[in-house]
């Protein structure tokens, strides 16, 4: 059997551009992308946090340590700069391979430079 996982996720990335008439996708900082082995044109799903959008689109490069997060074409009416996103991608996984599974969680400060990066997500407590 296979399950379709959490693979990665950019925790609480700050927009900032939205590009309407921009080629549709999502750039991000190749810092970022590298962290949460994130490859360009690969498939990812947004959840904007500010204002419950969901939508999926791909990702494209951004210059490297600029903490670029720019929501462009279609999507742009979706996200505005100062927006929170999660951007996140799956996979499938084997039995076997969910043995030693363990999603890429990266976390970043409100200048989207990663602060910390983990392979679960703690237990919350209330």
């Amino acid at each position: 059997m296979q399950r379709t996982m959490l693979k990665a996720k950019l925790h609480r990335v700050h927009v900032t551009h939205s590009e309407l008439h921009y080629e549709g996708s999502c750039a991000i900082d190749d810092d970022l992308l590298e962290a949460a082995d994130i490859r360009e044109y690969q498939q990812i799903d947004i959840y904007n946090v500010t204002n419950g959008e969901r939508f999926t689109t791909y990702a494209i490069r951004a210059l490297r340590g600029s903490g670029i997060i720019s929501v462009n074409g279609a999507a742009a009416h979706k996200a505005d700069p100062g927006d929170i996103l999660i951007i996140a991608t799956y996979a499938m996984y084997s039995e076997q391979e969910l043995k030693d599974f363990h999603p890429q969680l990266v976390y970043v400060n409100e200048l989207n430079r990663i602060v910390a990066k983990r392979g679960e997500i703690p237990v919350q407590v209330n």
